[in-house]
């Protein structure tokens, strides 16, 4: 039987030809696109909706088939012609003023997935209380399809959303000093782009040609997930390596995106993997000085310590949210934002829309490098150096039997909540999202369920890896006794 229809931190997922089937999301896009003219049509005085695509198996069907049912339940409708990062689809309903997207993808998932992503009129994941609207109105109408079926269909039109997008982050940076650089043999420049939607982007929007890794089509992602993390990176690391070795000269940076390019991670030029507690640092620090740019430092409670010490030096406040992206686009709906975003690899800025985009942030560093003359690894050196703050960092998924087990670990953390960890006393604990235990000599860790899956989500950082892997394990074996 399948699962029901359920909307996690972005968007519903499911296996392919499993509960992610044509009839449900025959169903699913006309109800999101109801819910979207709800809340957004008012505003907009639209009845388009965009409807966009990755590059999965079958995800262009999928996307037809979505635009199909749209229009035929009344609603005009833009639909790519090719696919395309999920932030371009999340422009394009604010440039041509539309109720919102709908995007078919699974973003990092494994390769028997797909997925349905909603996008608000203001081009940013809408929020839970709409994705409930959806679910709420879903059950009724699975059961009278009729209901879909408009007297006067829309409009089904086609675009490439890609000229725009790449304009817009054309825009954004000094282009042509970063062209330069690349043209003159100063810096080189590898996109793994994980054979997703990223595939193409960084050269059409820069203009130069660069080493690009991964761009050919696999919807099985070489049998492991299109997700920026060093498992599924090693084959870039070593070709990075490899080139060094012959061009010691020349700044070397890697960039690597999910499977819709809206998450990023970063390979340095001595094949060291990256993630976004190192790149955001670097981030903050480049565009709070060398860009002048101000505005608010927003981080989820996984965020390394290093964000608010580095916001500091240059006068910043920062603000906490939960963890997901949709809470750091609330924020910048109704605050001055520099730059937002949360260790998994999702990275915004206020100068945008309120949307996590790989391609504006692999730009950003870029520029960050060329006008610096440094690499990534040398940047974050120098912000280590500077706030005198050292930190390793690390998470592991802890896969449980039953989804009884996380309700049986949530009631023990909510009326007795560990006092010690790993040796070292509990001096404060948060839980606006699981629960973050700080320890007496500064390192933490965060537990938190998955949302959809038996799945509990261990986070540390501490000084040295020693401590951190002592951590986890601890986490590890206090979890298991609950099995």
């Amino acid at each position: 039987m399948a699962k029901a229809i359920k909307f996690g931190t972005d968007g519903w997922r499911g296996v392919i030809a499993d509960d992610f089937t044509f009839e449900r999301v025959a169903v699913v896009a006309p109800i999101a696109a109801q819910i979207l003219a709800k809340n957004y049509g008012a505003s907009t005085g639209s009845r388009t909706v965009i409807v966009g695509h990755d590059r999965r198996f079958m995800a262009e069907e999928f996307a037809r088939l979505a635009a199909t049912a749209m229009q035929k339940a009344g609603f005009d409708v833009l639909l790519t012609d090719t696919y395309a990062p999920t932030p371009a689809f999340s422009l394009a309903a604010v440039k041509q003023q539309a109720l919102g997207a709908i995007v078919l993808t699974a973003s990092h998932n494994p390769g028997i997935y797909l997925g349905l992503k909603v996008k608000g009129a203001f081009g940013g994941s809408v929020s839970p209380e709409i994705t409930k609207q959806i679910e709420d109105l879903l059950p009724a109408t699975f059961d009278n399809p009729e209901y879909l079926s408009a007297p006067i269909p829309g409009k089904l039109t086609t675009f490439n959303p890609w000229p725009d997008y790449a304009e817009t982050l054309r825009q954004k940076v000094d282009i042509n000093l970063i062209k330069q650089a690349i043209s003159q043999g100063e810096l080189t420049v590898f996109a793994d782009v994980m054979h997703g939607s990223a595939a193409g982007g960084l050269a059409e929007i820069l203009g130069v040609p660069i080493i690009e890794v991964n761009s050919n089509r696999d919807p099985l992602f070489d049998g492991g997930a299109p997700e920026p993390l060093p498992r599924y990176t090693e084959k870039t690391s070593a070709e990075i390596i490899s080139y060094r070795q012959a061009h010691s000269q020349s700044l070397t940076i890697g960039l690597v995106f999910d499977g819709d390019s809206d998450r990023i991670a970063a390979i340095d030029q001595d094949g060291k993997f990256l993630s976004c507690q190192i790149l955001i640092p670097i981030l903050i620090e480049h565009l709070a000085t060398r860009r002048q740019f101000t505005g608010e430092v927003v981080k989820t409670i996984s965020c390394s310590d290093i964000f608010p010490k580095i916001a500091q030096l240059y006068d910043l406040e920062v603000f906490e949210t939960p963890i997901g992206y949709k809470y750091i686009a609330d924020r910048m709906l109704v605050s001055p934002v520099l730059v937002g975003g949360e260790e998994s690899g999702g990275i915004g800025y206020g100068n945008h829309i309120p949307e996590r985009d790989a391609l504006l942030s692999a730009l950003y560093l870029l520029e960050a490098v060329v006008m610096s003359g440094r690499s990534l690894g040398e940047l974050y050196q120098d912000l280590e150096a500077k706030t005198n703050f050292t930190g390793v960092y690390d998470r592991i998924d802890l896969h449980l039997a039953n989804m009884s087990i996380p309700a049986k670990i949530s009631q023990q953390l909510q009326s007795q909540p560990p006092q010690e960890i790993a040796g070292q006393a509990v001096t404060d604990i948060l839980s606006i999202d699981g629960y973050k235990f700080r320890l007496a000599d500064g390192r933490w860790l965060l537990i938190r369920f998955s949302g959809t899956e038996p799945v509990l989500r261990l986070y540390c950082e501490a000084e040295n890896n020693e401590k951190v892997q002592a951590t986890l394990n601890w986490a590890k074996d206090w979890a298991n006794q609950f099995t």
